[in-house]
C-alpha cells in the first residue's frame, strides 16, 4: 500500500470554500476544479482500491494548479490494465472529476476501481465477452474510469457526475459502478 501521510479528511471549511466559490461565482452546480479554485483550495487527494488487484492507493495528486509528477506516475501504474500489465498515462482531469465528486458529496471515501486503462487488447477481448463495451472506448486512452465509492452509493456518485457535466457518465445499477470519462459531456 502506498500513502501519503500529509492526506486529511476535507474539512468544514473546505467545504465551505467550494460552496462560497460557486456562489460568488454563480455556479449552480459543481465544475472540474479551475486554476483559481484549485488554487484557493490546495491540496487534491484521493484514495483508491482496485477490485481486481487488492492494491490500495492514498496520495495527494495536486496542490493548487500543479499536478505532481511522482503522483501522477503512481496514479499510471495503479490503473495499469490489470490484465496485461500495461500502463498509460491518465488523464489529470480524471482525477479532478474524482475529486469533485468526492468534494460535493462532502465525505472523504475510497474510490473502488472496476477498470482503469485498458489496453486494445482487453478492450476488444471484453468487447467480445461482454454488451457495452465501446470500440473506441477512453479507457484506451486513460480517459476513463469505472468506480463505486465507499462514502456514497453508486446513484450518489452518477448525480453529482450529471450535475458537474464534466465528461461522460454511465450509470450501471446492476453490476453497481459509474464509468466517469473526460470526453464530451453524455449520458448513458
Amino acid at each position: 500500500m502506498v500513502t501519503d501521510k500529509s492526506i486529511q479528511p476535507i474539512s468544514s471549511r473546505r467545504s465551505f470554500l467550494l460552496k462560497s466559490t460557486q456562489i460568488v461565482l454563480g455556479l449552480a452546480v459543481v465544475s472540474t476544479p479551475s486554476i483559481s479554485c484549485a488554487k484557493a483550495l490546495g491540496k487534491r487527494s484521493l484514495a483508491f482500491y482496485h477490485t481486481h488487484t487488492q492494491q490500495e492507493l492514498i496520495l495527494t495528486y495536486a496542490w493548487g494548479k500543479t499536478y505532481n509528477p511522482k503522483a501522477l506516475a503512481q496514479i499510471n501504474q495503479f490503473l495499469r490494465d490489470y490484465q496485461t500489465g500495461q500502463t498509460h498515462p491518465i488523464d489529470p482531469r480524471l482525477l479532478d472529476i474524482l475529486w469533485g465528486i468526492q468534494g460535493e458529496m462532502g465525505r472523504k471515501g475510497v474510490y473502488e476501481v472496476i477498470s482503469g486503462f485498458r489496453s486494445p487488447k482487453t478492450n476488444g477481448k471484453l468487447r467480445r465477452t461482454s454488451s457495452g463495451v465501446a470500440g473506441h472506448s477512453l479507457h484506451m486512452k486513460g480517459q476513463a474510469i469505472d468506480v463505486r465509492f465507499s462514502g456514497g452509493d453508486t446513484d450518489q456518485i452518477q448525480q453529482c457526475a450529471l450535475e458537474m457535466r464534466s465528461g461522460g457518465v454511465g450509470y450501471y445499477a446492476k453490476a453497481d459502478f459509474v464509468h466517469l470519462d473526460t470526453g464530451e459531456f453524455r449520458t448513458w
